[in-house]
């Protein structure tokens, strides 16, 4: 029995009964990282020594008797931009390629409070700019799927990681669909909470009205398990949100008969992928033959989310970065005149080509002049975005639409034109803007083998009906039940 392809549940049960132990699961993951790992590139940095200790306490607790969690054991992989104590947290640039945080990001506090073992620190796109984890300082993620294909970003790491089998679940960040966007490219689940669900202290920020961090699993029984861990009130995070979170499993039922669906219309224009919008609308179909009402809804303001979440994300960016002047810590340019210099060079030197762009954007749209004309004008328009599905909320109680446009594009397609990559995450965006909660999980596959994502947004804290839609779904069909061939 291949131990590391199994899930969370289905190994917590085997743990729990004594049939197997967190050790020899730890080793199978440790295992295939060193025979399959080279080939996808999904770790920054491993925590062997770590993980083999973590599971040896695990072990222990149950020889003891001990009351353990569904995490007891687990082997889990964390993104790159989640600071942990003792164990270097980079963001994939060469900025922090030496930093190691003296304290633990709440959700890794969480974690290790119910037992996980940490298998290491995921590739990236650097500081969470990208949708292909192309823009990594340290490696290219490949797409477990096809090795010449991206595994979407910025969590390419942690999704390509679950994908293939190098942990058991995994952590990510989602700013723009950083979580929602590689879940798709790689078939595995990805879940973006309601802004505030999840505390954010300890994530290193991109863009901090954005920014928010969920798991990307092999199934949704396992999403719900990582969300029951990671979703709280935190007061460390001043955006946590003071409201109880249920207990996930509760959604885990396989019954959608009277819940109305929406359908955007705006979600289906010219241009999306024929097999993506075929797979889509067909799993539409499906959840209507369970009992769905569908719906057709009108979201009139999505055409202006691309613009309007670039000009918000980089300015915010732009903002959250100005820390990194090489005096505090991270890199420091080795040679400099003065003052000035050394922060021109430390940052010239340390930024990679896209987190540059995105800080220079960032800073001509809050620069004197255009504030009003760019800044401004952007934070109403993500007002009435937001106002689009409030106004959607009274007709449905979730909406269904693809998570991407195309499936996983091909190694350097789009590197060279950023406004290409940055359309890739136009189906992602807008629940960023509006704060709600999404999952995106595999609804088919492209007749070339490449998988294929629907995504489900709900009304804000209500991740029970995502999650409930998402489980009958997924207990209608096959696809998580195939691996890719490596």
């Amino acid at each position: 029995m291949d131990l590391t392809a199994l899930t969370i549940h289905e190994l917590h049960d085997q743990i729990k009964k004594r049939e197997i132990t967190s050790r020899q699961v730890t080793e199978s993951v440790f295992h295939r990282i060193e025979t399959v790992g080279p080939k996808i590139q999904a770790y920054t940095t491993l925590t062997r020594d770590k993980a083999m200790a973590q599971a040896e306490e695990a072990d222990q607790s149950i020889r003891s008797g001990q009351t353990i969690t569904p995490l007891t054991g687990i082997p889990l992989a964390m993104k790159d931009n989640l600071c942990t104590r003792g164990v270097r947290t980079t963001c994939s640039s060469k900025i922090l390629e030496n930093f190691t945080p003296p304290y633990d990001a709440t959700v890794i506090a969480k974690l290790k409070d119910r037992g996980f073992v940490m298998t290491g620190k995921t590739n990236m796109d650097e500081f969470a700019m990208g949708s292909s984890t192309e823009n990594s300082a340290f490696a290219v993620t490949k797409n477990p799927w096809a090795l010449d294909r991206i595994p979407g970003g910025s969590s390419g790491g942690s999704a390509a990681a679950v994908a293939a089998d190098l942990c058991i679940a995994a952590l990510g960040s989602d700013t723009g669909g950083s979580i929602r966007q590689p879940a798709a490219c790689c078939g595995v689940v990805g879940m973006k909470p309601t802004y505030g669900r999840v505390s954010r202290y300890g994530l290193v920020a991109f863009a901090s009205s954005l920014d928010q961090i969920g798991p990307l699993t092999k199934d949704v029984t396992d999403c719900a398990l990582m969300m029951n861990a990671i979703a709280g009130h935190d007061p460390l995070d001043s955006t946590s949100a003071e409201i109880a979170c249920p207990d996930m499993r509760r959604a885990l039922i396989k019954d959608v008969k009277g819940l109305r669906l929406g359908m955007p219309k705006e979600y289906f224009m010219e241009g999306i992928d024929a097999e993506v919008e075929r797979a889509v609308k067909d799993a539409i179909r499906l959840l209507e033959k369970a009992g769905a009402v569908i719906k057709n809804i009108h979201l009139p303001h999505t055409s202006y989310a691309v613009a309007t979440y670039y000009l918000l994300a980089t300015a915010e960016a732009s903002s959250n970065l100005a820390r990194y002047d090489g005096v505090k810590y991270g890199y420091r340019t080795k040679q400099a005149k003065d003052l000035l210099e050394m922060y021109m060079k430390t940052r010239s030197e340390g930024f990679g080509p896209e987190v540059k762009r995105r800080i220079m954007l960032g800073t001509y749209a809050l620069s004197a002049g255009y504030y009003d004309a760019y800044y401004r004008k952007a934070q109403q328009v993500r007002t009435l975005i937001k106002d689009d599905f409030d106004a959607a909320w009274k007709e449905v109680d979730a909406i269904l639409t693809p998570t991407t446009p195309t499936p996983a594009f091909k190694m350097g397609e789009k590197t060279q034109d950023p406004l290409q990559m940055y359309l890739s995450d136009i189906f992602t965006i807008s629940v960023n803007l509006a704060g709600i909660p999404a999952i995106s999980m595999p609804c088919g596959f492209t007749k070339t083998g490449l998988p294929i994502g629907l995504q489900i947004l709900g009304r804000p804290f209500d991740e029970e009906t995502v999650l409930r839609v998402a489980y009958t779904y997924e207990q209608e069909t096959e696809w998580k039940k195939r691996k890719p061939n490596l």
